[in-house]
């Protein structure tokens, strides 16, 4: 059974928060797309991650990684093998895609196939203008010392 939400009353009382109420609706349309092959998201640090793709018979020319506009894209494509004749093929080799939303300054910082693995490393890096900065706080002896303090240039008389 699938539960539907509407999202429409937080809509009308809250500004700037389009972007997530766009996720959370995508979220729930993405879950008819198949989950295979099977992967991992792990957190490696406190601004870094790791998606693992279990990708076994893929080789790096089969796997296309694209990442736009906060968009992680996925995808696999494997051609047919010519002239084998199966009497069972167990190992899955159909064509995938997987898309990942990513937040804000998440980027890719790099990718490794090893032992049918994929691994994507992503890496938050959040830029100095909105990074937290402390702000000194000044007292009134100090505000009244820089509104009193000598001016160069100022016109009194000697």
């Amino acid at each position: 059974m699938a539960t539907s939400y509407d999202y429409a009353p937080l809509f009308r009382s809250s500004v700037g928060f389009d972007r997530v109420f766009n996720l959370l609706e995508n979220a729930q349309r993405a879950r008819t797309v198949s989950d295979w092959p099977p992967y991992d998201i792990v957190k490696t640090g406190d601004d870094t991650y790791r998606i693992t793709i279990a990708v076994a018979g893929f080789s790096q020319d089969d796997l296309n990684l694209t990442f736009q506009s906060n968009l992680l894209t996925i995808a696999g494509n494997k051609g047919e093998p010519q002239g084998e004749g199966y009497l069972h093929r167990g190992i899955a080799g159909r064509p995938f895609e997987h898309r990942f939303e990513l937040a804000d300054h998440v980027r890719v910082s790099g990718a490794d196939l090893t032992n049918g693995l994929l691994s994507i490393d992503l890496v938050r890096e959040i830029p100095e203008a909105m990074k937290p900065r402390k702000i000194d706080i000044q007292t009134n002896a100090t505000l009244a010392e820089t509104q009193n303090a000598p001016k160069i240039g100022s016109r009194t008389a000697a």
